[in-house]
C-alpha cells in the first residue's frame, strides 16, 4: 500500500470518509456532523492499485501533541494490517511535526478500534461517560 497526503478536498479523500461516516451510521455509531474538510488537518489516504481503500487523519493539539481524527480501511480490504499502517504513517508525520505526543477518542463499543490502538502502543487514559475513551502513546524520538 502507497500512503499519501492528501488535500483536504481531495474526491478520494470525500469517498472514503463518506465511506467511513456510512459504516458508522448504520452501525449505530455517532457520526457528528458530516465530512468538513479542515485546513489544519492533514489527510492520509492509503492507495491499492490507484484506488483509496484506507484514510487517517492527524492534527495538532496543544503544546508537542497530536490528535488522531479517523482510521479507516474499506471492509474488503480489512485484516491484512492497513489500519496498522496507517497508524504508524501518522505517528511518523506527528513526529516530523515536532509531536511527541498523540493522543485519540474512540466510543467504548468499537472493541476492535480499541484493541488495535492498544496493540499498537496506546494507553487508555480515560473514560467519557459511558460511551467514550480516550488513549495516547508517547512517540519515540526520531534518530537522526
Amino acid at each position: 500500500m502507497l500512503i499519501e497526503i492528501r488535500p483536504s478536498l481531495d474526491p478520494e479523500l470525500a469517498a472514503l470518509v463518506t465511506a467511513q461516516q456510512r459504516e458508522l451510521a448504520e452501525s449505530g455509531g455517532s457520526v457528528g456532523r458530516l465530512f468538513e474538510p479542515h485546513d489544519d488537518v492533514e489527510y492520509l489516504v492509503g492507495v491499492v492499485n490507484g484506488r483509496g481503500i484506507a484514510v487517517a487523519a492527524w492534527q495538532q493539539s496543544g503544546p508537542g501533541g497530536a490528535e488522531v481524527r479517523r482510521i479507516y480501511v474499506r471492509p474488503a480490504f480489512r485484516g491484512r494490517g492497513l489500519a496498522r499502517q496507517m497508524i504508524v504513517a501518522v505517528e511518523e508525520e506527528a513526529l516530523a511535526a515536532g509531536r511527541p505526543w498523540i493522543r485519540l477518542e474512540l466510543e467504548s463499543r468499537q472493541i476492535a478500534a480499541i484493541a488495535l490502538y492498544q496493540s499498537a502502543g496506546y494507553r487508555q487514559v480515560s473514560v467519557d461517560g459511558p460511551s467514550r475513551v480516550r488513549f495516547e502513546k508517547r512517540l519515540p524520538a526520531l534518530v537522526q
